[in-house]
């Protein structure tokens, strides 16, 4: 009887112990599924992070990646890729794993369609929430106003939330904002390799 009782408790004990947390996703990560697209009927609406929607920026609603998060969407039926931010939630839709921003859905020629067969790999982490403090990447600094936005027209394809600056006479190209310094990081490595000397302003 008293090792019955013993089997009992320790299965009890066993039952009742907590599932281990789910761990974030890391850089490299991936899933596929049906990408969506949403635009004019949300632009200049506040986004689930409090950013305003610009749908002519390269972002993105994601159901549960931290915002912040830099993700690199490849269409599997044209090969076309788009490297987006996450600032938002969604889709909302049953098997859709991604909503696009019109400027992205652009990239990777989605738009007549509606939707498309992707696969989302994660190029840096994001932080949630995504408060004040946050980093931008400077590209350029420029006098000439010309040339900050002819490198922010080269940027802009492959980098979220490109912007020109202008402060002091000078007129800076900047990526971003980025919630963790080592995503911004990574940028600058990305771009340092196309001979772009860039930094990390906070």
């Amino acid at each position: 009887m008293a090792l019955a009782l013993l089997v009992a408790a320790a299965l009890a004990t066993a039952g009742c112990a907590s599932a281990p947390s789910r761990r974030p996703p890391e850089p490299g990560w991936s899933e596929r599924g049906i990408a969506s697209w949403y635009g004019p009927g949300f632009h200049g609406r506040i986004t689930a992070n409090g950013e305003v929607y610009d749908m002519d920026r390269l972002t993105a609603a994601h159901p549960s990646l931290p915002f912040g998060t830099l993700v690199e969407v490849r269409n599997l039926d044209n090969g076309r890729r788009v490297r987006v931010r996450i600032n938002d939630r969604g889709p909302f839709v049953g098997g859709r794993v991604i909503d696009l921003s019109r400027a992205a859905a652009k990239e990777i020629r989605m738009i007549g369609p509606g939707t498309a067969r992707v696969e989302v790999r994660m190029i840096a982490a994001g932080a949630e929430p995504a408060g004040p403090g946050r980093y931008r990447v400077q590209a350029g600094a420029f006098r000439d106003p010309e040339r900050a936005r002819a490198l922010a027209a080269r940027l802009e394809p492959d980098y979220p939330g490109v912007a020109v600056r202008a402060s002091g006479g000078w007129h800076r190209v900047e990526i971003g904002p980025f919630a963790r310094r080592r995503e911004a990081e990574e940028i600058v490595r990305e771009l340092a390799a196309l001979s772009i000397e860039a930094v990390v302003r906070r």
